[in-house]
């Protein structure tokens, strides 16, 4: 299945884009996601799905495998397996960026293959659940880079109005500038790097059945009305044999 989809942020292209292309500072706006470890340009985590009462998660990885920053389009390759069941999922999501208004205008392209529970959403449900999972993406991701904004705007503030220091302090300081960068950086062993997790989203996850509540509702409609039909057939019936 393959969905198009659009959002806004305020914040001018190559921000949005040095940010959408850091899958570390992006992963906590997508709902129910949490990274646990890198290794070069591979991320794993999992995935926390509900659908109503029953509750699953996936575990997989993903990988930046474009980020062309002149032509403003990363594309990123996902792919999932529920951790207690056969079901997978698997995605190739594309987002290409454009100026528009006062921000950035993200296009998002997703082409979708899901096995398992999910799947018997059928197509129409699947594409109004995956739009809302990007507008609930979007919005995270608007109040993280307002939020940032907003701190790099008072720290600069704060810096315009603080008094110059003296000769003293300005020796202090910059001996002590000199040291921290004279200080010998954390060796790199080159291996996968753990990930510390945040226990406040440890029971975030995607709710399928809340999203997708009124899509399903829909799609039953006319079922029921065929029930409610044969319901009242019945009754008129029965009154005619009382």
């Amino acid at each position: 299945m393959e969905f198009t989809n659009e959002f806004s942020v305020p914040t001018d292209v190559d921000t949005t884009f040095a940010t959408l292309t850091d899958l570390e500072r992006v992963a906590p706006c997508l709902p129910g996601a949490q990274l646990e470890e890198v290794d070069g340009d591979v991320y794993t985590g999992r995935v926390k799905v509900k659908v109503g009462p029953i509750s699953m998660t996936y575990r997989g990885q993903a990988r930046m495998v474009e980020a062309d920053a002149e032509a403003k389009r990363a594309r990123i390759e996902a792919s999932g397996k529920e951790a207690r069941g056969g079901g997978t999922a698997k995605a190739d999501v594309v987002a290409t960026l454009r100026e528009g208004g006062e921000g950035t205008l993200v296009l998002v392209t997703t082409d979708l293959t899901v096995t398992g529970k999910p799947a018997q959403f059928g197509r129409g449900v699947m594409e109004e659940v995956g739009t809302k999972i990007i507008d609930s993406f979007a919005e995270r991701l608007r109040l993280m880079l307002q939020e940032e904004q907003g701190a790099t705007e008072a720290a600069a503030t704060s810096a315009s109005t603080e008094p110059a220091p003296g000769r003293g302090e300005a020796a202090a300081t910059g001996a002590a500038s000199v040291g921290a960068a004279a200080a010998p950086a954390p060796a790199a062993d080159g291996g996968t790097r753990r990930l510390d997790q945040d226990p406040s989203r440890e029971d975030d996850a995607l709710d399928l059945f809340d999203v997708a509540g009124g899509a399903t509702l829909k799609r039953a409609l006319p079922l029921v009305g065929v029930l409610a039909a044969l319901a009242a057939v019945w009754l008129l019936l029965r009154r005619k044999r009382d």
